[in-house]
């Protein structure tokens, strides 16, 4: 059985689960866009709120739109959400990351599968940036077009970092928070309740997981960002421990922002948004790889469970399949 102590709420599932999107929609949704466009006008020249819809790139755009990306994940994705829990629930933090045996050995895997795990889902990358819709489909695909031409313009314009500064404010602003933020509300949170009110962690995980990758409006990047959410939350059912799908966000999102830094610098001719599938043989070897990492993680966690100090002996749940 679920035990309910590790859930968010003392509440039925889906009642929390409810109140939780409400929080959401409050911070990332109104609170914080408002803030992070007040912050971030006054370190701009022009027209803010046009030129982000325009995707109009003018000066100091960079540092606005960047400024008003970090203060709207800040505030929606995990101040929000964190007052929703210690205050609004009565719930701690600290539940969410107990201490594990091995753990650092555990996050230098997690890290290889951020190397790897890429590389073994190209083939669905490539596959779903040249996906071909039905003729009855026209008016959805020509919009979906449209706002992934918008946000890759939008992409290339918060990552064209041109000073070793620019590069770590766009590390923390694009890897760090997000990684924090996401992996608090949609596997600490969302996930969770899912699990609680359908009582099939898979259920819960590939759900959350299309959420996920539903909320980044990028069509033509749905599959692969739909895998590393399903990633990210078998990481977290088998630990019980938000440092690991936080980790692995983290590194993802970081590896990429630094090797479009580097290509940038025509230090590397690896190019991240290029979209297409490694060779097969690369491809081949980082499942391999991928799966080797995955099973020892998942074993390790099978033969130490997670154990939290305020679950009794006899409620401590086996992750295993």
């Amino acid at each position: 059985m679920l035990n309910p102590k590790n859930l968010v709420s003392d509440k039925s599932p889906f009642r929390s689960l409810f109140r939780i999107i409400m929080v959401v929609i409050l911070g990332f949704i109104i609170v914080g866009p408002l803030l992070g466009l007040a912050i971030s006008s006054a370190f701009y020249q022009g027209d803010l709120l046009n030129d982000l819809s325009s995707s109009n790139i003018q000066p100091g755009f960079l540092h606005a739109i960047l400024i008003m990306q970090g203060v709207v994940t800040f505030i929606g994705l995990i101040l929000f959400p964190i007052i929703y829990i210690t205050q609004l629930e009565h719930k701690s933090i600290s539940p969410f990351f107990p201490r594990q045996k091995k753990l650092l050995f555990i996050l230098i895997l997690v890290a290889g599968i951020g190397l790897t795990f890429p590389i073994s889902i190209s083939p669905l990358a490539e596959w779903n940036i040249n996906i071909n819709f039905p003729e009855f489909m026209n008016g959805f695909e020509s919009w979906a077009k449209q706002e992934e031409e918008r946000l890759a313009k939008l992409t290339a314009a918060i990552t064209d970092f041109k000073t070793t500064g620019e590069l770590m404010l766009g590390i923390l602003v694009v890897a760090l928070l997000p990684a924090i933020g996401e992996e608090l509300v949609f596997r600490g949170m969302i996930q969770r309740e899912l699990w609680g009110g359908t009582g099939n962690i898979h259920v819960a995980i590939w759900v959350s997981a299309t959420i996920f990758s539903a909320i980044h409006m990028q069509f033509y990047g749905f599959i692969p960002r739909l895998c590393l959410g399903a990633l990210f939350g078998y990481l977290y059912y088998w630990s019980d421990n938000l440092l690991l799908p936080i980790f692995s966000h983290f590194f993802n999102n970081a590896f990429a922002v630094v090797m479009l830094y580097l290509n940038h610098l025509d230090i590397t001719d690896v190019n991240m948004e290029d979209g297409d599938a490694a060779l097969v043989q690369y491809v081949i070897l980082s499942v391999v790889l991928s799966l080797g990492f995955l099973y020892y993680i998942w074993k390790h966690y099978r033969d130490f469970p997670p154990v939290r100090s305020d679950s009794p002996p006899d409620s401590i749940e086996q992750h295993a399949f």
